[in-house]
């Protein structure tokens, strides 16, 4: 009982590390100020990274789902983390005609659900290929 116990909390706090820097990562990709936009009521932005704490968290719960203890875990979430960020800038380069930093500090409300949507899909996808 204990062994799993300590498992289990090793993996949750693995898990929280990779999203926090995750997170942190993403935060530094917008040419925008994620939490001063959200401070100020922008509801795309909030979409946006919402989409992103999402994806994040589907992510790693497919990595400590799939994988046998905390070095897998690391491993398959840095990995899965990784494609999540680099998904974010392919989003920008699928979209040529919009500026989509721009348009959700805009407050865009439309390109903020297209980004959300963007992120959870991509992180189902993702998750698959880690697992």
């Amino acid at each position: 009982m204990w062994n799993q116990l300590e498992s289990s909390v090793t993996c949750l706090l693995v898990a929280v590390l990779i999203a926090l820097l995750t997170m942190y990562l993403f935060t530094r990709l917008t040419k925008y100020d994620d939490w001063a936009e959200i401070g100020r009521g922008n509801v795309a932005a909030a979409l946006a990274l919402g989409g992103k704490v999402l994806g994040v968290a589907n992510v790693i719960r497919f990595a400590v789902l799939t994988n046998g203890g905390a070095l897998e875990t690391v491993i398959w979430g840095l990995v899965g983390m990784i494609l999540l960020l680099l998904s974010y800038l392919v989003f920008e380069w699928l979209t040529p005609r919009l500026d989509v930093n721009r348009a959700i500090a805009e407050g865009n409300v439309a390109v903020g659900v297209m980004s959300l949507s963007f992120s959870l899909a991509l992180s189902f996808l993702i998750g698959a290929g880690i697992s």
